[in-house]
């Protein structure tokens, strides 16, 4: 994905981490419960190694990770301080108005998302917007737990470490 034609400006690292400091729910929308995604990854970082409520909607699937899953975030029994997006770009418009609709504080689009119009969209609402950042790494990183789940290996060169 090309970053040329960027305009929009996100949240700054401290203005992340306050973000993700204040919230007290996520919810992942286009979770899944296939180990190889990686909203299945980020899940289960978030409900082993955060304090967050997370929420799962999806649908299609009836249960991920050992909770129920939802069909939209109009489903959920609390507004949602952060909505994790895990879907394609030209389904960005119709997560943001359910996004508003469901009282959410923060729109955080997932690695490799970029959506101008829909961050606009979603300021002029009040939400908070993150776009092309991993909920995961960024509450790692700012936490100092890259290390745990493969991220920060503490090996400097490309080259594959040889085990004794």
């Amino acid at each position: 994905m090309s970053t040329s034609g960027r305009t929009w400006t996100g949240p700054s690292a401290p203005e992340r981490l306050n973000l993700l400091r204040a919230a007290t729910s996520i919810a992942i929308v286009g979770a899944s419960d296939k180990p190889s995604r990686a909203s299945y990854f980020v899940a289960t970082y978030l409900q082993s190694s955060t304090r967050y409520k997370v929420y799962f909607v999806n649908p299609v699937v009836k249960e991920i990770l050992g909770e129920p899953t939802y069909a939209s975030l109009a489903d959920l029994p609390e507004s949602p301080d952060i909505v994790d997006v895990f879907r394609k770009h030209d389904d960005l418009p119709g997560v943001l108005d359910e996004a508003i609709a469901a009282g959410a504080k923060t729109l955080w689009l997932q690695l490799g998302s970029w959506h101008e119009d829909v961050a606009t969209d979603a300021e002029a609402a009040g939400l908070n917007v993150v776009m092309d950042r991993c909920v995961k790494i960024e509450h790692a990183r700012f936490h100092g737990g890259l290390h745990l789940a493969g991220f920060d290996t503490g090996v400097i060169s490309s080259r594959r470490q040889l085990l004794s």
